[in-house]
């Protein structure tokens, strides 16, 4: 088993490559990692570490991929105080709902349970062209509160 798993949400890819950039890190630091891309529940350990990587797409939404997930999730309600998860939201500052799709994953995880290591990161495209320099950034401290 993998010591962090990374869900990824992604519409046009770049939760995607910022989950995949983190893994490298991660990986680079020791620890072992599962990037998942949208994934099922029955994919996932209740117990562990996640990271959650999600982009936000149309009024606050959930992509398309993660969505399934979230509703699994909703449905269901799954005991996940097991899980300790950190959160990294992707998203453009003028939208009202603003990295609106990891502000959502982020408050059921903890409705459910889970304990969010750190504080939720939440990437402006129009500020950061290339979204994986400021959560590489992140990921330095997040790694620190492991």
């Amino acid at each position: 088993m993998a010591d962090i798993t990374l869900i990824s949400g992604s519409t046009l890819g770049s939760a995607e490559y910022v989950a995949e950039h983190l893994a490298e890190k991660l990986e680079e630091s020791g620890y072992s990692t599962e990037i998942l891309h949208g994934p099922e529940l029955n994919e996932l350990s209740l117990q562990g570490q996640w990271l959650v990587v999600s982009s936000t797409h149309g009024a606050g939404d959930l992509p398309d991929n993660l969505q399934p997930l979230f509703d699994e999730l909703s449905a269901q309600r799954p005991d996940l105080s097991g899980i300790r998860f950190g959160a990294v939201g992707i998203g453009n500052r003028e939208y009202d709902l603003f990295c609106g799709a990891i502000k959502q994953f982020d408050q059921l995880l903890i409705d459910l349970g889970a304990q969010r290591i750190g504080d939720r990161l939440e990437i402006d495209v129009l500020e950061h062209e290339i979204p994986e320099d400021p959560a590489e950034v992140w990921l330095a401290s997040w790694k620190a509160l492991l």
